[in-house]
């Protein structure tokens, strides 16, 4: 596993703010030139990661925060005797590191899951960012306030569904956050999670889990040889969730 410093990644050459890939996806708020501007100076590089990089490890400091341009993350917590519950996996677009800007210390861990590319923001301006543009300092509140939503979500998940919903919430929230990224073929998708680490985010065991999918297989609402995932029946999948069908809000990235 290799971790590239920031401003030295060996594969691309660094991608100015306006021409980043995902700046004219329909998922994300348009940007202001002056904002841009802004961001262009905010962004110190981008970094480089294997998938099983460590990025973040729980209490430690960073001195920076990151947003996806590519790849994917999962945030998660350990246990003493190696038990592990992931809290969420992060998509391209998604802002990471906001904890320990604010409190000093990671409060949890940061793995790649994949290979990922990432932009990288010294901590240290977070403050001129408030102060300057308040348009985006209200973009880093609501992406703070996403992700407290989306942990309310994993907890009622884990808490009060049962296996059969916790399975089918996640598959759905995972589908609909890749289908507004424009990156679905249909009800077709590349999930690069094993059923051990979707295990680990819903608090079951691998072979409750591996049984729980293959309901959902039999009932015909998913096909699932990861990493492909097809959703053969959404409207079907929402309903064993308990879940409602609704359009993505557009949202703002940095």
């Amino acid at each position: 596993m290799t971790l590239t410093p920031p401003g030295r990644s060996p594969n691309t050459e660094q991608i100015k703010c306006k021409h980043c890939p995902l700046r004219g996806n329909e998922a994300f708020r348009a940007f202001t030139e002056k904002e841009l501007d802004f961001v262009q100076t905010f962004k110190s590089g981008e970094l480089v990661a294997d998938a099983g990089t460590t990025i973040f490890l729980e209490g430690n400091n960073s001195a920076h925060l990151y947003t996806i341009l590519s790849g994917w993350v999962f945030r998660y917590k350990l246990l003493d005797d190696g038990r592990r519950q992931i809290l969420n996996f992060g998509l391209p677009g998604d802002f990471f590191g906001l904890q320990s800007s604010m409190f000093g210390e990671m409060d949890h861990s940061v793995e790649a899951l994949t290979d990922v590319v990432l932009c990288v923001f010294p901590r240290e301006k977070v403050w001129h960012l408030y102060e300057h543009y308040p348009d985006l300092g209200f973009d880093l509140t609501w992406l703070a306030a996403r992700e407290q939503f989306m942990l309310d979500e994993n907890l009622l998940t884990v808490g009060r569904r049962t296996a059969i919903e916790r399975v089918a919430s996640v598959l759905l929230n995972v589908f609909l956050r890749i289908q507004q990224l424009g990156m679905a073929r249909g009800r077709r998708v590349d999930v690069p999670f094993t059923q051990q680490q979707l295990a680990d985010a819903l608090g079951l065991s691998h072979v409750h889990t591996n049984k729980t999918i293959k309901k959902l297989t039999s009932e015909n609402l998913i096909d699932w040889h990861p990493p492909k995932l097809h959703i053969k029946d959404l409207e079907g999948l929402a309903r064993v969730a308990n879940a409602e069908l609704a359009s993505l809000p557009v949202r703002p990235f940095i």
